[in-house]
């Protein structure tokens, strides 16, 4: 009998192969770093090298069946989960002909022809997708069909990374809608494609293929790839997902209204709503939800982890040679230092993320305010909480703004992933500022659990998404709000937007220089 479930997971920064027993516990890993390298002469491009990509997954699934002693044969099912946004067109033979990573910005030019065609045009595809043009595919493929004609004219299929796994393990090219959903061209009310809106990109329809549902079977795995692989032949390819949404499913997030804070180098607001919502004043984006009937609204948080790694290596030398010797993680240290300074960080204002505005999305410059020359206020504890303060505080004004348009209940439990759920001060400023139940699980890169849930429902081992993500998910630890931190953070929300705002009108001037500009903006 097959025992296990084997995810692969293509992720901005590094591939994995993950292996998991039927009760979600992981057996398995091996995972490589890889780079999305430039177009040569191609400013803001970030390829996606397809045959690198597949070379790399193809160790991982071999390097992670030897380290736990499995063979091919005893995987029961696979899933997929990937960046989003990025794209892999293919020709007519199935071949993949030209890709992308996520963040590709090569299409600036291309995102504000499209805006100035009016200002409710791309309000028009946000209704219906409730994505804007500044990650979508659709200012892409104009920059290959401007750019590059003569691949632009082999076209004939598109999809997402996680499908382009699926694609080489079946020879089956689908498309599901979570992932499918952050290219701009599905309908959140269907799960399916826009026909209306493909049509107003002047795009093919024929070249968008059929959705399948996570935790769906697309196809088994080819003899050809069996033995590219070392996995078996005839084994099913489940329908994973994006990171995201794959990692929502894998903490648990199954009801309306539940609501996760992913903290890694982006911070990730999710929470799951009612299908039919998009927010009128598209500051936020909505995404199609693992779970049928259900969307999700999303906010990011640009840098916050990378923010945190920043101030450790610029200022914090001290604290990693003391951490490697008592063999610690630096930030436990940092943060002994901040957990000594008072709740509101002296009054210190960070200026890094902004809180989402998906329709004008640009930053102010990396900054301070509010600064002190005295050492006692003014030093690394203080500006390390001060950072870590701002994190939950940009944070809560994105739920906020969830909560505002589509009026789910956010009283319940928020649970807290990612790296930033290590800490033991990060998790108790996010509680205090939102005044909500933190809730921290015992996988916190969740991502490749959801895609386990995924292939095992496929399999028939649950019923539902719903059902296999309850049951994969188990819970370290619980941190309660100190209700009595609030009135001091509130006040200091308050003064960061007004500081803020402030800061993006010295970028508008010419004066300094945005941390981040969404292509087009």
């Amino acid at each position: 009998m097959s025992t296990h479930l084997l995810v692969l997971d293509a992720g901005t920064g590094s591939g994995r192969a993950v292996i998991f027993d039927r009760d979600g516990h992981q057996t398995g890993f091996a995972q490589e770093e890889w780079k999305h390298l430039p177009e040569e002469g191609v400013p803001g491009s970030m390829v996606f090298d397809v045959e690198g990509a597949w070379a790399l997954l193809r160790r991982c699934t071999r390097k992670a069946l030897d380290r736990c002693g499995l063979t091919g044969a005893d995987i029961a099912a696979i899933s997929a989960t990937s960046m989003r946004e990025a794209v892999v067109l293919y020709d007519a033979d199935g071949r993949e002909i030209w890709a992308v990573a996520n963040v590709d910005g090569r299409a600036v030019e291309e995102v504000k022809e499209l805006k100035a065609r009016g200002p409710g045009f791309e309000q028009s595809f946000y209704d219906v997708s409730g994505e804007t043009f500044a990650l979508g595919a659709l200012p892409r493929l104009n920059w290959l069909r401007k750019h590059r004609p003569q691949i632009f004219e082999r076209v004939r299929s598109v999809s997402m990374i996680n499908d382009w796994i699926g694609a080489r393990l079946t020879g089956e090219i689908t498309v599901e809608p979570t992932n499918g959903s952050t290219n701009g061209l599905i309908d959140l009310a269907t799960r399916d494609w826009s026909d209306e809106l493909i049509a107003r990109a002047g795009l093919d329809r024929a070249w968008f293929p059929r959705v399948v549902e996570p935790g769906a079977v697309v196809g088994e795995v080819t003899a050809a790839a069996a033995a590219d692989t070392g996995l078996r032949e005839g084994t099913p390819f489940v329908a994973g997902g994006g990171d995201v949404q794959m990692g929502a499913l894998g903490l648990g997030l199954v009801g309306m209204g539940e609501a996760a804070v992913l903290g890694g180098t982006f911070w990730q607001q999710v929470v799951n709503i009612p299908t039919g919502l998009v927010d009128e004043t598209m500051r936020l984006r909505v995404n199609s939800a693992a779970l049928p009937q259900m969307n999700q609204a999303e906010a990011i948080s640009f840098f916050v982890g990378l923010t945190a790694r920043w101030f450790r290596d610029a200022f914090c030398q001290e604290e990693i040679r003391r951490a490697t010797e008592q063999g610690r993680d630096a930030y436990e240290l940092m943060e002994d230092l901040a957990m000594q300074v008072p709740v509101g960080a002296h009054g210190i204002i960070p200026v890094f993320s902004d809180a989402m505005d998906f329709g004008n999305w640009y930053h102010a410059a990396p900054s301070f305010l509010n600064l002190s020359i005295d050492p006692d206020i003014a030093n690394k504890g203080s500006m390390f909480r001060a950072i870590q303060e701002n994190a939950a505080i940009v944070a809560a004004v994105n739920l906020g703004r969830v909560e505002a348009f589509a009026k789910v209940d956010a009283s319940g439990p928020l649970t807290l992933a990612g790296g930033a759920s290590k800490g033991r001060l990060w998790p108790q400023i996010l509680a205090d500022v939102t005044g909500r139940e933190i809730r921290i699980p015992v996988v916190r890169e969740a991502t490749a659990l959801g895609g386990a849930a995924a292939a095992a429902t496929g399999i028939g081992q649950f019923a539902t998404l719903a059902e296999a993500g309850k049951s994969f998910v188990a819970w370290e630890r619980t941190v309660e709000p100190n209700l009595a931190n609030k009135p001091t953070y509130d006040a200091a929300t308050e003064r960061w937007k007004q500081a803020y705002r402030v800061q993006k009108g010295l970028v508008d001037a010419g004066i300094t220089t945005s941390l981040w500009r969404a292509p087009g903006t």
